[in-house]
């Protein structure tokens, strides 16, 4: 059976189901990392919250990350600094900056595997790109560095560095800060309103709302079904592999990311738009076994992540006519520290206090991007699929993954067991599966 290490390392706290109904400031919905910092923060402002999971926390996204904790995240300071300006890629750059401080300062108190690594971001083919990253991360005030040697096993054409990033064990992190917050487990909100979220055995009614559960749920307001798609990656952690000193990705989206923890090395790869065919862990199998013929798997897992049009975090007010709810997702495989900057942003939101990164990360940017064109068509084109199994979300058609013996949307990202039962939002219903 597949699992991630962080289930396997971590006996997790465990909360009490809703019955009855409440009355908060603050609901969050979601208890993944985002949702449970945002539930941290709001208790240590005096904030009156409560936080719902409609499983265990920490059980869905949250358990299956790689755990890196950097502000470079691939190439995007360049691109930035083209696409959007300086000034938001300066933004973009400080918001995630103080968020790798934050948690270096709150694992000085929690025994949760942080140690300091140096990130790179490299590339097998592409000089060019790297230099222009360097030279980016310079204009932004970072002292980054360009190497063309690694520590990886094959040559490449160079990789821009930059030190003291970290990394750590996010289920042993999670398990301390989650300790004597408000949350209510196993309770799934079926609808919701402006101010009241229901479940099956009680209501909370609320001044301000919260949804941090990875792919936003509420398809009235915001447009998140077509402002994101979801991203499924595969790992497997490795004995006998060599030790790697930092962090690597690769620039390109079907390359392979690295990073050790103990004696185990990590190797990402064979990644795909969910639903769609990709290598999975056979692309993995394929490279250890002809760079690390001894190696001997220990774990593997899968991650799924929401992409936003423009590579930015939809963070803020969740659409222009709900004034009092909020959203934080598409992390974009970056959701240690994107989960962090949200927690921060949506706090100081909640306080009614400025923040000074959020202007960036607003959830009412332009959504003129050439990836909306893409996204547009993989809806309709599966729109159109006929087959009798349709996810509940918005009646796309279910393909079947082979790697992972479920149903996937390739809209949206939902996925179902094979009989059905979901696994992942934005759907809140199990899919009918007739055999």
């Amino acid at each position: 059976m597949k699992k991630s290490i962080w289930t396997d390392s971590v006996e997790m706290p465990q909360f009490d189901s809703l019955k009855g109904d409440r009355k908060t400031d603050v609901l969050i919905i979601g208890g993944g990392l985002c949702g449970l910092l945002c539930a941290y923060f709001l208790q240590q402002a005096g904030i009156d919250y409560i936080l719902t999971e409609g499983g265990r926390i920490a059980k869905g996204i949250t358990k299956n990350t790689t755990a890196k904790i950097t502000f470079l995240h691939g190439l995007i300071y360049s691109k930035l600094i083209d696409g959007a300006g300086k000034d938001s890629a300066q933004m973009y750059l400080n918001a995630n900056k103080s968020a790798l401080e934050e948690y270096e300062k709150l694992c000085s108190s929690i025994d949760c595997d942080f140690e300091k690594k140096s990130a790179y971001t490299y590339s097998i083919k592409n000089r060019q790109k790297i230099e222009n990253e360097v030279h980016a991360l310079h204009r932004l005030g970072i002292d980054a560095e360009f190497s063309n040697t690694s520590q990886l096993p094959f040559e490449i054409a160079g990789a821009v560095g930059v030190h003291n990033q970290a990394q750590f064990n996010p289920l042993k992190f999670i398990a301390e800060i989650s300790k004597g917050l408000n949350i209510y487990e196993n309770t799934f909100i079926r609808d919701i309103t402006p101010h009241t979220a229901i479940a099956e055995n009680g209501k909370i009614t609320a001044d301000k709302i919260i949804i941090a559960t990875h792919f936003p749920f509420i398809n009235k307001h915001g447009s998140y079904f077509l402002k994101l798609y979801q991203h499924r990656s595969y790992v497997a952690a490795f004995e006998n592999a060599h030790e790697l000193d930092g962090m690597y990705v690769d620039e390109n989206d079907k390359g392979m990311s690295f990073r050790s923890y103990k004696n185990l090395l990590f190797i990402g790869g064979g990644g795909h738009r969910t639903g769609k065919n990709g290598g999975n862990w056979n692309e993995i199998y394929n490279f250890v076994k002809k760079y690390y013929p001894d190696a001997k798997e220990k774990y593997s897992w899968a991650a799924q992540d929401c992409m936003s049009l423009d590579k930015i975090p939809y963070i803020g007010l969740y659409s222009k006519r709900t004034p009092d709810m909020y959203v934080a997702s598409g992390f974009n495989k970056w959701g240690i520290t994107s989960s962090m900057a949200a927690a921060v942003i949506l706090t100081d939101m909640m306080r009614g206090k400025r923040n000074e990164f959020a202007e960036v990360f607003s959830p009412q940017r332009s959504i003129l991007k050439p990836q909306l064109a893409v996204n547009g068509f993989e809806a309709t084109m599966n729109l159109l699929t006929p087959t009798a199994k349709r996810c509940p979300h918005l009646g796309c058609a279910l393909k079947w993954n082979r790697a992972e013996h479920t149903w996937d949307c390739p809209c949206h990202g939902s996925r179902f067991e094979e009989n059905g039962k979901l696994i992942d939002n934005p759907s809140t219903g199990n899919a009918r599966i007739d055999k």
